[in-house]
């Protein structure tokens, strides 16, 4: 049995020095060697009740795949991962482990959780690195379903339905796979080629991933159950940014930073400069709101060579939505944090262009609806501040194309589909949903739950189980 390793402290992570990683694109935290990962996993204690695994929305058996970590048996560990968790590589980059696993995790309670989400990035790259591919040996069923959505949701779906012997097609409305890993998490944060490394093992599984496909407008989710499709799971995330409703967010230099971080991503902005970049960054660039997403933007702006990039955000520090790893890369990186200060209206140019931003400063006054303090105008403190790019990060909503076209299916004022918690089905039988066309925009772990969730309901039902 390997010594155990009672440092209060995880194994401090490699990075990119922040003066060097906000220049370029390339990956910020660079993993852990062998070494390291063996030495985080001694710091775990094994506990009887696993704590950690009631945090995780997959159920990964975190103590036993630890324990083969410290053991150097990294390939097994793989297999306990992967036995609920089809896409490890991804979870431990961009999982909120903090508020998940790792904040069960008894080790926190005096010092630092277990490394948890480094370990399963380390086995995740270890696997891609030096596994023989694994021919699946799937006996059919002979029945089809139909995934909308190529994110999180769908693809955990899709290949949870193919082992169990589906036929399985997914379609994408874009022209690549991945959903909001490909276009909305840049590639400093995760890395486009492991992503598309991650579709493709579900594709080597037998799923069918149809590009340019757009439920609602090129086929309806009606006319997929006619073509034989026996249930219908929609992923489709929510893609449809919401605006401040201020004056000037017409104006030119205005972006959503959906639009933002999809141009990058998608039409190769991550390459800038050996490549033309696809979008406009003026030296001074302002992104209003403070959660993940919004310092994603700030962080591209930066390295697409913003000289002043400046996070605007109504309420407090301690009050931001962003993951505290997240807000510490920023600043790190010299992104200019402004609390307490509101938009109240984009002022341009003669010539159509943003040139400024007219903001009114708060303070906190007493707690909204959601129990955080809510933020009061100060009186007589609106203030221009000099900036040529906007990007609006306040949050997303599903696109409204499926609900239209989908008679029979029941959804809430703001857009999300109704489902059953314990199965996922919708108020339309047959037809599931799961991931942020659900809950609104949320965490990748929390979508590919609810697609291992829609898929065992799927199996349970088509099966006759």
């Amino acid at each position: 049995m390997a010594k155990k390793n009672m440092s209060l402290t995880k194994v401090p992570m490699p990075e990119q020095a922040p003066d060097v990683r906000n220049k370029n694109f390339e990956e910020v935290a660079l993993g852990y060697t062998a070494e390291m990962a063996m030495e985080e996993a001694a710091r775990c204690l094994n506990c009887k009740n696993k704590p950690c695994v009631s945090g995780c929305p997959v159920n990964v058996p975190i103590p036993g795949f630890i324990e083969k970590v410290a053991e150097g048996d990294f390939e097994a560990a793989y297999e306990i991962i992967t036995s609920e968790n089809a896409l490890p590589a991804i979870c431990g980059r961009v999982c909120p482990q903090e508020n998940q696993c790792e904040g069960k995790c008894v080790r926190g309670i005096k010092g630092q959780p277990v490394g948890i989400g480094r370990m399963e990035r380390f086995v995740a790259d270890y696997h891609m690195e030096h596994a023989e591919p694994v021919k699946a040996d799937i006996k059919k069923n002979g029945k089809k379903v139909a995934v909308v959505g190529s994110g999180p949701s769908g693809i955990t779906c899709a290949g949870e339905l193919i082992k169990k012997g589906y036929d399985v097609t997914v379609f994408e409305a874009l022209h690549k796979a991945g959903g909001v890993l490909s276009y909305g998490i840049p590639e400093f944060r995760l890395p486009k080629a492991l992503v598309a490394r991650e579709i493709k093992s579900v594709e080597d599984l037998g799923v069918d991933i149809e590009t340019n496909v757009i439920v609602g407008r090129s086929v309806t989710i009606d006319e997929l159950m006619e073509d034989g499709y026996e249930a219908v799971f929609v992923g489709s995330g929510a893609g449809l940014p919401r605006f401040l409703n201020i004056p000037g967010e017409n104006l030119l230099g205005v972006y959503s930073a959906n639009e933002f971080l999809t141009r990058v991503n998608l039409m190769k902005g991550y390459k800038f400069p050996e490549a033309p970049t696809p979008v406009k960054v003026g030296k001074r660039v302002a992104v209003v709101g403070a959660g993940n997403v919004a310092m994603d933007a700030a962080r591209t702006a930066k390295r697409l060579g913003a000289e002043e990039v400046y996070i605007v955000y109504r309420r407090s520090e301690e009050e931001a939505p962003a993951r505290l790893e997240e807000l510490h890369h920023a600043k790190e990186e010299g992104i200019i944090f402004k609390f307490l200060n509101n938009p109240a209206a984009i002022v341009g140019d003669d010539n159509g262009w943003v040139k400024g931003m007219e903001i009114i400063k708060q303070e906190l006054g007493e707690p909204d609806a959601s129990g955080r303090r809510r933020p009061v105008p100060v009186e007589g403190s609106n203030y221009i501040l000099d900036v040529e790019t906007v990007i609006i990060a306040i949050g997303q909503s599903p696109n409204p194309l499926i609900r239209h076209t989908t008679p029979g299916l029941e959804c809430q004022k703001w857009g999300g589909i109704i489902v059953n918690e314990e199965t996922m089905e919708s108020s339309k039988e047959n037809v599931y949903a799961g991931g942020d066309t659900v809950t609104g925009a949320a965490t990748v772990i929390l979508a590919m739950g609810a697609g291992k969730k829609a898929a065992a309901a799927i199996d349970e039902k088509l099966s006759g189980k």
